[in-house]
């Protein structure tokens, strides 16, 4: 027990002692900063506390332990809370048990070793979920191509894919950044990269990690991506052993045949996909919805997605990758702004979709012993986000419903695991 860890053991337990009581942090509308909400979860169990999460409980509050260390913490951090005595507690635990209520209480006993799979001249606002860990204040290391070729996943339980390209193909910026210096410099540091681990090719490298990936969720490891770490994975891991890549990419030809060759039994979740080769065209394949958008076929004021709700007592962890205050959440695009229905294989749960495009935004799937969910779009606070814009500033966004999904699943791993009953 490192001596931090056993000031604050010894705080809690004057606390617990004194007076038999406990936190409530509500997660409703009424909470102040559910963002932060999250980080005092996640501190508290980094701490060696178990805690409670009560699902579908006031938008899926937390129970945790009473100390007045803990409550400055909340304080500090501007995190609404309640004091509860033991038999209020009761009260909402009875309340949550009734087999009629769609409420289950959960406990989360240890914080997730967490990795973040992202390039090393990223800067935190490139990516949504390294801007919310580091605005809710939990700890994450960064890994890249070299760590996970090199076997270093096993010692992580949680792993989230900056919007990586695991084509090949640079995210099919060809198009429109050919000539711009970000992207030559971007082109030439992957080619280094995949030269110094032993690939010939960008493509042969990002594959050689997608399968490293796999992997790590058939053994047990949870795996959370947005924006192009999904459809370009699942494209990587169809097309193995297959030259998707056009000349200006790898510099020769792709195979003609490709589209036929696919392999869609090693996907995680979309099938029967066709591919678009076309440099010159800012898409992988028809899986992503975006255009949409571009067609005005959807505009910014009615794109909207709604949460499905399970039940919390049987399908326990879709219950916790949706918990929110609200069920309807403003879309946001990305290279992949959300997938197309038909390309979405049966055992793929859906958490979240656009009724009116018929498209789906929140995806989740189980693989060997480990979980994997699939989350369309960019930055769930910047609608259209383009290269060079300025950082989201979460201190305006406190309550933002889109990134609290992130961070559900970032903290579902801290319970026990438990499959969807049949």
């Amino acid at each position: 027990m490192t001596k931090g860890i056993l000031v604050l053991f010894l705080f809690l337990s004057m606390g617990l002692r004194l007076q038999a009581t406990q936190l409530l942090v509500p997660m409703d509308e009424k909470q102040t900063n559910h963002l932060k909400a999250y980080g005092i979860a996640f501190w508290t169990l980094e701490n060696g506390l178990i805690i409670e999460w009560l699902l579908n409980y006031r938008g899926g509050s937390f129970l945790i332990p009473h100390s007045k260390l803990i409550e400055q913490e909340l304080i500090i951090r501007g995190v609404k809370y309640e004091v509860l005595a033991d038999g209020q507690v009761n009260q909402i635990k009875s309340q949550i048990a009734d087999p009629e209520v769609n409420m289950e209480v959960v406990q989360l006993e240890k914080a997730p070793k967490i990795a973040v799979y992202t390039p090393p001249d990223k800067q935190p606002w490139d990516d949504a979920v390294t801007m919310v860990l580091e605005y809710a204040e939990i700890k994450y290391d960064k890994i890249y191509d070299s760590a996970i070729v090199m076997g270093m996943l096993p010692k992580y339980d949680w792993l989230h894919l900056h919007h990586e390209d695991f084509t090949g193909q640079y995210g099919k910026f060809y198009s429109s950044a050919r000539n711009q210096v970000w992207y030559q410099q971007q082109v030439v540091a992957a080619e280094k990269n995949a030269r110094m681990l032993g690939f010939k090719k960008v493509s042969a490298l990002k594959l050689a990690v997608a399968q490293n990936l796999k992997n790590f969720v058939i053994g047990g490891g949870f795996l959370f991506t947005m924006c192009s770490g999904t459809d370009s994975y699942d494209i990587a891991l169809a097309a193995q052993g297959i030259d998707i890549c056009e000349s200006v990419f790898d510099y020769d030809a792709s195979d003609p045949n490709a589209q036929s060759k696919l392999d869609f039994n090693q996907t995680f979740a979309f099938k029967d996909f066709h591919l678009n080769k076309d440099p010159m065209v800012y898409e992988y394949s028809d899986i992503d919805a975006s255009d949409l958008r571009n067609n005005r076929i959807i505009s910014e004021q009615t794109d909207v997605f709604t949460l499905f709700d399970f039940s919390a007592k049987w399908d326990v962890v879709p219950t916790m990758l949706t918990q929110c205050h609200t069920n309807i959440i403003k879309g946001f695009m990305g290279q992949t702004t959300d997938f197309r229905k038909e390309f979405i294989k049966t055992n793929v749960l859906v958490l979240g979709e656009n009724k009116a495009a018929g498209t789906v935004r929140y995806l989740h799937g189980e693989l060997g012993q480990g979980m994997w969910t699939f989350y369309g779009g960019h930055d769930p606070e910047d609608y259209q986000h383009f290269v060079g814009d300025p950082a989201t500033d979460l201190n305006l966004h406190p309550n933002s419903p889109g990134y609290r999904l992130i961070l559900n699943n970032i903290l579902f791993p801290a319970a026990k695991k438990k499959k969807r009953k049949t």
